[in-house]
């Protein structure tokens, strides 16, 4: 990896924490275009309180035109936006807009210093900085970097309850079967998770599937009292193979995406994989939606069969 795609010297320190201006480390600020955000309330170490912002910006491609909800202590997070009301536009765009400003300012103060998937794949190698997954088991699951500890800021919703059922219908519905993504719930330890791993003078690397759950990460362990923190722009999807010793099943960019989309590959990641693949790959999909067609008229020609025969039972 060094020898293919080797850093310049002067990035080379950088990542490697010799005595150079850690501002070298930010390559560039996060487009506003592509920050969406929300705002949750609850506690944080058992004192104060936090905010944390996620988005449907950065779930899997297919389901940007679905509502995601995300259950924390106060409000609800529906489509990128938590608040008391969630029926309430004008208070969500507020949100939004706070959030985006507390980011930009997160980033543009160097409080958290941003890396390319290459760059944080360098100072992996060549220093001592730690790389924090916090990505849900989902998507953990299906590739994670070798070393990576991981503590998820958000998991699956496993509870069986009235409520959460009703959440996980209405995800379903909105988009669910198609995208994936599932109900995700905050994880009300993960700053208690984070403590029990690593000092709070660690150099940090969080990192997500997109990008925008580590930064809404990054700034729960600053106001926690985190000083070293470093952002993976764009996050594993953004990456390379080359970019990190992977392990698990699936490449980095494919790990976000699941449901009906997946597994007929009409997803945006898995176009980019077939253009690289060819027609072997493009074939096991074309395979698939040609059994789901046979399959749907082998259902609709077995239910007009039931129907007559049931007909004929009545008529005798």
């Amino acid at each position: 990896l060094l020898r293919r795609h080797p850093p310049s010297a002067a990035r080379m320190e950088a990542l490697v924490g010799l005595p150079i201006s850690v501002a070298t480390l930010g390559v560039s600020s996060p487009r506003s275009s592509r920050t969406g955000s929300a705002k949750c309330r609850g506690s944080s170490s058992g004192n104060g309180s936090w905010a944390c912002s996620v988005s449907k910006l950065f779930t899997a491609v297919p389901s940007r035109d679905f509502a995601t909800r995300t259950r924390c202590s106060r409000g609800t997070v529906r489509m990128g936006v938590a608040v008391e009301d969630e029926e309430d536009p004008a208070k969500q765009m507020k949100e939004m807009a706070a959030a985006r400003r507390r980011w930009d300012g997160l980033i543009r103060d160097q409080k958290v210093k941003v890396l390319t998937p290459r760059e944080a794949g360098y100072a992996i190698q060549l220093s001592d900085k730690a790389l924090l997954d916090v990505r849900p088991s989902i998507e953990r699951q299906k590739a994670w970097v070798k070393g990576s500890t991981w503590i998820p800021i958000f998991d699956g919703d496993n509870m069986l309850n009235f409520g959460t059922m009703s959440r996980k219908i209405t995800n379903f519905v909105m988009g669910g079967w198609w995208s994936g993504v599932p109900t995700l719930v905050y994880d009300n330890n993960f700053i208690a998770n984070v403590d029990n791993k690593f000092p709070r003078d660690t150099d940090l690397i969080v990192v997500c599937q997109k990008g925008l759950r580590s930064l809404a990460a990054c700034e729960q362990l600053y106001n926690a009292g985190y000083r070293n923190l470093f952002w993976v722009q764009g996050g594993l999807e953004a990456a390379e193979e080359e970019d990190f010793q992977r392990e698990g099943p699936q490449p980095f960019k494919l790990a976000g995406i699941g449901g009906m989309s997946e597994f007929l590959g009409w997803t945006d990641q898995q176009r980019v994989v077939a253009a690289k693949e060819g027609w072997g790959y493009r074939l096991i999909f074309t395979a698939r939606l040609a059994g789901l067609v046979i399959l749907a008229d082998a259902l609709f020609f077995g239910a007009q069969k039931v129907g007559s025969w049931l007909q004929e039972l009545h008529s005798h």
